[in-house]
């Protein structure tokens, strides 16, 4: 599986993850105005993140799936699914 790193950014991003711009773009995970410590990375020189970057990143968002990851960037997953799978996991 490979994603297009605009449609991850652009996910992200209305899932309530703001970037950050650095040597890469950082994406932090804000609730209620509050920055979390759940965080990601994009990288500049990719178009496309294949399997192996895709699992670094469920790893940081704290996904337990490569579906919920696909779930979190193509949109089946809400916000507010994220948010209730973050605190039965102790995250939030």
């Amino acid at each position: 599986m490979s994603i297009k790193t605009r449609k991850i950014s652009s996910s992200l991003q209305s899932k309530g993850f703001e970037p950050t711009e650095s040597d890469h773009t950082y994406y932090w995970f804000f609730l209620e105005g509050i920055r979390t410590h759940i965080k990601t990375k994009i990288s500049h020189g990719k178009n496309e993140y294949g399997d192996r970057l895709l699992s670094a990143m469920r790893k940081q968002l704290k996904l337990d799936s490569a579906l919920e990851l696909k779930d979190l960037i193509n949109c089946p997953m809400s916000q507010e699914r994220y948010i209730e799978l973050l605190k039965e996991r102790g995250e939030l």
